[in-house]
């Protein structure tokens, strides 16, 4: 096999459509924009959101509060999932990547204090909540801010 030999599955791939080449072509004359009107005009179109001069959507729906474009979203972990670690083990992001307890781990985590934790593990995180700071230390481990 050379590369010069090489070719495309049988079937896969298909000319290129040439629009307003004939009325024989099925697609001649108006090259499927239809008669006149503004999208049938060259560089005609509205653009996104526009509603024909009706007030749009975005700006009919109220707006309330404050949300930060720059903001780095916690991933969130309970208590219960720290029980799949061993006595003595250190949690990190790493180690809740390797065991499938998270998917990603973008800008860190955060450890809520759902559930029952039955081991004595260090846990590394961004952040914790109140209740789950006060439960790992009840157990033994230490709760430390990344």
């Amino acid at each position: 096999m050379k590369l010069n030999e090489l070719s495309p599955a049988a079937g896969s791939t298909r000319e290129a459509y040439r629009k307003g080449r004939g009325n024989g072509s099925g697609n001649g004359k108006t090259g499927g924009r239809g008669h006149k009107g503004q999208k049938a005009r060259s560089g005609g179109g509205v653009r996104i959101g526009f509603e024909g001069g009706q007030m749009p959507l975005s700006r009919r729906v109220p707006k309330r509060g404050f949300n930060n474009i720059f903001a780095k979203p916690l991933e969130i972990i309970n208590l219960s999932a720290l029980n799949a670690f061993e006595d003595g083990e250190t949690v990190t992001s790493e180690a809740l990547l390797a065991k499938g307890i998270l998917s990603k781990c973008e800008y860190g985590y955060k450890v809520l204090g759902n559930g029952k934790l039955n081991r004595k593990v260090t846990v590394q995180a961004s952040a914790f909540s109140k209740s789950a700071k006060e439960a790992i230390e009840a157990a033994g481990g230490k709760a430390e801010v990344m």
